[in-house]
């Protein structure tokens, strides 16, 4: 995966920027003795704003910008002169990027509409300027509002492929093969285990110029979801599909034990997928007869579609689009709530990006902010004033 240009996860640190402190300006000018207080207030400190662009495949170009800061708003001031707004940073993504919490692996938000776009952390608010807080007892307020600070988080992003069918089955059942044969998709194609190491898309046509997209991932093996093989980190490429295609060798010791096997490791990934509709296909059926398939036909799993096939020869190919056509526009299909992803756990992290080490840029505090401070519980500003009363 070091030399695929196909990134699915990757780990940032964004910051978005901190507002503008407000000015504690008095006017001047030569007829007027006592102009008042009059300073302007801080602006906005920019948002990192993520957008959906389906022209994008992966999250590559993150892979090599772990660092997004937002600009600091400026300060206001005099004649109530606002401060400018912190330009916010837009974050292009592809649609299906899901965002986690870095640190606690909490579900934060999603991406997956072209041009959707989603605050992923807002920027602080401006101070206000002394000129807000004069009053009939007041007249001359020494004191402004800095602006909020910012918010600084580590986020990880991964990429799910949006598709109608995922393939799901151990190494050398014939995923790639197969998609390779409905759809002009050419994945890598050989006799050893492991031959697909990144997720490959193909779109399959149907009769009347209709399409759905397929979706082939690396295979998983008994104990993927300990870590064993490639482990269980592909399997979030199909946590969005329609109907999930389980594919099982013709010459396989036990079909359906095998066919268990891959729904318990699905179901140890994301319990969610347990409801997903499901096809059952017996690859390589080109080294069966008639009499074959009747033998097995009994031992297979019930109340699951299932379909003989042969990628090589053909045999069953129309016979499956037409099977996995019908379960993606049943009615008892359509997804009505949505997607609940899972937090992240240590099975579904990976070492490389999690191990990596950021050094954020040290933060100067402003002197405008000396006399305030942050209340957490009522969420504002606390002035405490070093000013002498005589001084007022």
């Amino acid at each position: 995966m070091a030399d695929s240009n196909f990134i699915d996860y990757v780990k940032i640190l964004c910051r978005s920027g901190k507002g503008g402190a407000g000015s504690r300006h008095f006017h001047r000018a030569k007829y007027v003795p006592k102009g008042g207080p009059d300073g302007g207030d801080g602006g906005r400190g920019g948002h990192i704003i993520l957008r959906g662009n389906s022209h994008m495949w992966t999250l590559l170009p993150l892979r090599y910008r772990r660092h997004i800061f937002a600009e600091n708003g400026e300060s206001g001031g005099a004649g109530r002169s606002f401060g400018k707004d912190g330009a916010d940073v837009v974050v292009d993504v592809p649609c299906g990027t899901v965002v986690f919490d870095a640190e606690t692996g909490e579900y934060l938000c999603e991406v997956t509409d072209d041009g959707q776009q989603v605050k992923l952390l807002r920027g602080g608010r401006g101070g206000l300027g002394n000129w807000h807080f004069k009053s009939a007892t007041n007249r001359t307020p020494r004191y402004a509002q800095p602006g909020e600070p910012a918010i600084e988080r580590s986020v990880i992003l991964e990429l799910k492929l949006l598709a109608d069918v995922g393939l799901v089955g151990l190494p050398n059942a014939g995923k790639s093969t197969l998609l390779s044969a409905v759809s002009a998709a050419r994945p890598k194609i050989a006799d050893y285990p492991f031959t697909t190491m990144e997720p490959q898309l193909g779109i399959v046509e149907w009769r009347g110029n209709a399409t759905f997209v397929m979706a082939d991932i690396p295979g998983i093996i008994e104990g993927a979801s300990e870590g064993r093989g490639l482990g269980l980190r592909f399997l979030r490429h199909i946590e969005r599909n329609a109907v999930l295609l389980f594919m099982v060798p013709a010459d396989a010791d036990d079909i359906k034990a095998e066919y268990e096997m891959l729904v318990n490791e699905v179901v140890q990934f994301n319990p969610q997928l347990a409801d997903k509709p499901r096809v059952l296909a017996v690859s390589k059926c080109d080294m069966l007869d008639e009499e074959l398939m009747s033998e097995i036909e009994p031992t297979l799993p019930e109340g699951v579609p299932r379909v003989f096939i042969s990628a090589v020869t053909g045999q069953g190919i129309q016979v499956l689009k037409d099977l996995l056509w019908k379960e993606i526009n049943d009615e008892r299909n359509v997804i009505s709530e949505p997607i609940t992803h899972r937090p992240l756990d240590i099975r579904h992290r990976v070492q490389e990006e999690d191990e990596f080490i950021f050094e954020p840029e040290p933060q100067t505090i402003e002197e405008d902010e000396e006399d305030f401070d942050w209340d957490d519980e009522e969420g504002d500003w606390e002035y405490e004033s070093t000013l002498d009363d005589d001084n007022d």
